[in-house]
C-alpha cells in the first residue's frame, strides 16, 4: 500500500520525505513475505527495511522504494542454553533498551552497558553496537537470517558475522535481513566494569564488579547528559554520528600528546626464555592499533559544541560533540554539509578521515 507518512516521522534524525511505498508487518512471517515481495518486484531502488530509524539519514526527497518497518515484530523467547547461561531468541523488531530493560530486571549481566542505544534489535547486529566497553558481540550467539542470494532463512553463527568494531559482514554488503537474533547472558546479577568514565560514575575502579541495575543506572545517566539518549525531550538525532577512527600506534605519536588514545586488542606481552635459547619469535602483530576520539578530534579542529554553519538547522550538540542534531526543521542537506565540513576541518588539520556511523541514504 502507498502511503505518504514521510520518513521523517520514521527516523530519529527527523528527516526525510515519504517512500515510494510503505509496509508494516506484524508477523515474522508477513516480515519474510514483504521483504521476498519486495526483491522480487524491486523498482527503482532496492527495499529498505527499517526498525527504530536512529541509524538512518534519509534523503529530503524521500525513498523511491518500498521501506518495509519491523517494529510490528516483537516476541521474546526463553531457550535452552548448554553451557549454564541464559538464552533468549528476540524478535528483530523489538526495542532495544527495552530488551536490556528486560535482562536487567532479571539480574542477568552481559548488556546493562548497552542501555539506553535507540533502536531495534535486529539492527544490532549490523552494527555491532557497543558502548563503555562492551559491545553486541561479547553476548550474540546467532541470527536467523532471510538471505537475499538464496531467499532462504538461514541460521548464521557468531563467528559467521564477522563483528568488528561498528561493522559486521552485514553492514559490509552481505544482502538479506534480520529476523531475529539469539543472546547468551551470564546469571549472578553484576557486571564487571571496564571503561574508565563508568568506573568514575559508578566510585569503582576499573574491573570491580556492580550490580547490573546499578550499570543500567548510571549509563542512562550519563548518556542523558550527553544529550545521546533518544526520544520525547531529547533533540532530534542518531547519537553519535561518526565513529572512533582506529589508527597505526606509531603514526597516532605524530598527533598532540593530549589527544586520548586507547588500546585496541592485546598488546605485547612478556617473553621469558633462557638465554641459551637465543632470540625468539614473538607472538604478536607488527602492527599495533589504538583507538582514537572522534570527538576530540572535532573539537581539536576548532569544532566546539553548539556549533552550527551560518543558517544552518542542523547543528553539533551543544553537550556533545559526537553527535549532530536537527534543532527543528532541519533538512537532510543541512545535516550532511555540517557532517562534510567536520570531516574537511578534522581532516585538514590532523590528516584523519571521520567515518560516519549512520546509513546516508
Amino acid at each position: 500500500m502507498t502511503d505518504p507518512t514521510p520518513l521523517a516521522a520514521l527516523t530519529t534524525m527527523r528527516v526525510g520525505g515519504p517512500p515510494a511505498e510503505l509496509l508494516a508487518p506484524e508477523t515474522e512471517q508477513e516480515l519474510v513475505a514483504a521483504v521476498l515481495g519486495a526483491w522480487r518486484d524491486e523498482g527503482d531502488a532496492p527495499p529498505l527495511v527499517l526498525g527504530g530509524g536512529s541509524n538512518v539519514v534519509a534523503p529530503d526527497d524521500g525513498y523511491p522504494g518500498t521501506v518495509i518497518l519491523t517494529g510490528g515484530v516483537r516476541g521474546i523467547e526463553s531457550i535452552a542454553a548448554a553451557g549454564g547461561g541464559v538464552r533468549f531468541r528476540v524478535a528483530a523488531g523489538e526495542d532495544w533498551d527495552g530488551f536490556v530493560a528486560f535482562t536487567v530486571d532479571r539480574g542477568l549481566a552481559g548488556l546493562a552497558e548497552l542501555s539506553g542505544i535507540p533502536g531495534t534489535v535486529g539492527a544490532a547486529p549490523v552494527q555491532n553496537i557497543g558502548a563503555y566497553g562492551a559491545e553486541v558481540a561479547e553476548c550474540l550467539v546467532a541470527i536467523d537470517f532471510l538471505d537475499e542470494a538464496t531467499g532462504r532463512t538461514l541460521r548464521l553463527e557468531r563467528e559467521e558475522l564477522e563483528l568488528g568494531y561498528r561493522t559486521s559482514a552485514l553492514k559490509a554488503g552481505r544482502g538479506g535481513v534480520v529476523l531475529a537474533v539469539e543472546f547468551e547472558l551470564r546469571e549472578g546479577g553484576r557486571s564487571t566494569v571496564g571503561y574508565p568514565q563508568l568506573a568514575a560514575a559508578l566510585g569503582v575502579e576499573v574491573g570491580g564488579t556492580v550490580p547490573v541495575g546499578e550499570v543500567r543506572e548510571a549509563v542512562l545517566r550519563i548518556r542523558a547528559e550527553k544529550g545521546m539518549l533518544v526520544g520525547p525531550g531529547m533533540p532530534a538525532s542518531c547519537g553519535s554520528f561518526f565513529t572512533n577512527p582506529i589508527v597505526d600506534e606509531n603514526w597516532a605519536r605524530s598527533l598532540p600528546p593530549e589527544a586520548p588514545r586507547f588500546p585496541v586488542g592485546e598488546g605485547e606481552v612478556d617473553l621469558v626464555a633462557p638465554l641459551e635459547a637465543g632470540a625468539q619469535p614473538r607472538a604478536f602483530a607488527d602492527r599495533r592499533d589504538v583507538k582514537l576520539s572522534a570527538a576530540w578530534l572535532i573539537e581539536a579542529a576548532g569544532i566546539p559544541k553548539g556549533y552550527a554553519l551560518p543558517g544552518s538547522r542542523a547543528r553539533v550538540s551543544p553537550r556533545h560533540s559526537l553527535s549532530i542534531t536537527n534543532a527543528g526543521g532541519a533538512s537532510a542537506a543541512e545535516v550532511l554539509q555540517l557532517a562534510t565540513f567536520i570531516q574537511a576541518r578534522v581532516a585538514a588539520d590532523f590528516g584523519i578521515n571521520l567515518q560516519p556511523e549512520p546509513r546516508i541514504l
